[in-house]
This record gives structure tokens, sequence and C-alpha cells, in this order.
């Protein structure tokens, strides 16, 4: 590859799941901004149209499609119309997850008294939840001559976090598939298809925010411990996420497959010593 390499989006036809969570809605906005045609992803629909809508109004392009990321019909009625719309697809996004009341053990559970069902949903929407739309959009992604899939990961699959057991093994799952994939579709496919991951440290959402703040915003005990073991002191931005995830999107990373990058304020190496 030639001359300075480019961070532009311009055209590329991206795809993002969970297009309607509070991180799923940092990555819309950039990727706009970075001349990206994004197709958003999710279960929420008010919440989807208002922000494709934004988008628009910006002068980008987008728009929203829901659907649940393990409705595999689903999906695939909209990957054809995303091809007959832009007659491509360059990017894939795969940030629908989380984590789920079912999965966790508390600190007072019995440690091997495990709801098999709850561990059984939590890798249905975060291991299978990315492994579906892979199946769907990849074929168009590889066909675009340089696809590239985030993947994303968590914190609780580079280090021992207590109480998320499945979601920690399932997003340990995600890192596993990330590198399987890299190693695969280049052996098949060469250059044409890159897959990667970021792995997200503590960042307040919707879904962990009663877990880590009080109602007056000071740290619960949990969030405290997040920050003690975060050399930088504090939680991250949505919007420091998408310096990578725009990198990994764009031909800049044209070399880059098969990664799983931590944005993280260095928890994830952090001794607490």
């Amino acid at each position: 590859m030639n001359g300075t390499p480019s961070f532009s989006l311009d055209k590329k036809v991206i795809i993002v799941t969970g297009a309607t969570g509070v991180l799923g809605e940092a990555f819309v906005e950039s990727i706009a901004a970075s001349g990206g045609r994004v197709v958003l992803i999710g279960r929420n629909t008010q919440t989807g149209e208002e922000r494709a809508a934004r988008i628009r109004e910006k002068g980008g392009e987008a728009f929203f499609a829901a659907a649940d990321v393990l409705d595999k019909e689903a999906l695939i009625n909209i990957r054809e119309e995303v091809l007959a719309k832009w007659g491509s697809i360059d990017g894939l996004v795969n940030a629908a997850g989380g984590n789920l009341p079912e999965a966790v053990i508390g600190p007072d559970a019995d440690i091997f008294d495990i709801n098999i069902d709850g561990l059984k949903k939590a890798f249905d929407l975060n291991l299978f939840g990315t492994l579906l739309p892979v199946s769907v959009f990849g074929p168009a992604l590889q066909q675009s001559g340089n696809g590239s899939i985030v993947n994303i990961s968590s914190m609780a699959a580079q280090t021992a976090i207590t109480r998320v057991l499945g979601y920690s093994m399932a997003k340990a799952a995600i890192d596993n598939y990330t590198r399987f994939m890299c190693v695969e579709t280049a052996k098949r496919y060469g250059t044409r298809l890159r897959v990667n991951a970021i792995a997200p440290g503590f960042f307040i959402t919707h879904q962990n925010r009663a877990l880590l703040t009080n109602p007056d915003g000071s740290y619960t005990a949990r969030g405290e411990a997040v920050i003690r073991n975060t050399p930088f002191n504090r939680f991250g931005a949505p919007e420091e996420l998408n310096g990578a995830l725009i990198w990994l999107l764009s031909d800049a990373s044209s070399f880059v497959s098969g990664e799983v990058i931590c944005i993280d304020g260095g928890f994830h190496i952090y001794s607490g010593v």
C-alpha cells in the first residue's frame, strides 16, 4: 500500500448491530461523520429511527432496520435491502450484546448452583448474536474486496471479573472467534476481509449504570473498585471508542487482522500494585 493511509469511510456501507444502545449511538454518529453510509440495526424502532434521521439531517446517509440479531431471516432481508439500495457492504460492527441477570452469580449465591439456561441466553445474545450477522453479511463483505468486521469484546474476557460469568465466557468466546475468523478468512480470501475486535473498558451504559453508580452520581462499591483499578482513574466516554473503530473500518488498518484492542484506561494490565 503506497502513500498516506486513508482513515476516510467515504461511501463505505457499514452495518451496525446494537445501534440503539449507548455505545451504538457513538458508533453510528462517528461512522457517518467519517463519510460512511450507516445501516442501523436494533430492536428499539423509535430510537433507531431518530438516530438515522439525525444523521440524515446532518447530511449523512443512513437508515434504520428493526431486527433481532438472532433472527436470521430478518438479517437476510436487511442484507438484500442494503445491497439493492447501495450495492455493497463494506463493514460490520457487531455491537449487539450485554449482560443478563440470569447469567450473573451474586456474591451470596452458591458458586456450584449455576443457572445453565441463563448462561445459554448470554451466549445466544453475545456470541451467536455476533456469529449470525457475520454468517449473513460475511459473503457480501468479502465480495466488496476490502471488508472489515469489528466485534465487541470486553474487559470481562481479558481478566476475571466477579459475578458476570455468562457474559465473561461469551465475550471470551468472541475473542477466540475473532482470531479464528482472521485466520480462516485470510487463508480463503486473502486480504479481502479483515476481522478484529475492540474491548471497551468501563463505560456507563443503561445496563450497568445502577451497578456502578448511585442515584446521586456517586460510585457504588463496585464502581469504586473499577476506578481504583483503572490507572486513568475514571470511566470511559463512548466517543473514546471511535478512533479505534474508524481505524479498523478504514483502509488505514489494511494489514491489521485478528487483533483485540483494549480501550480501557489501562484497566486490563494493572495488577493493583
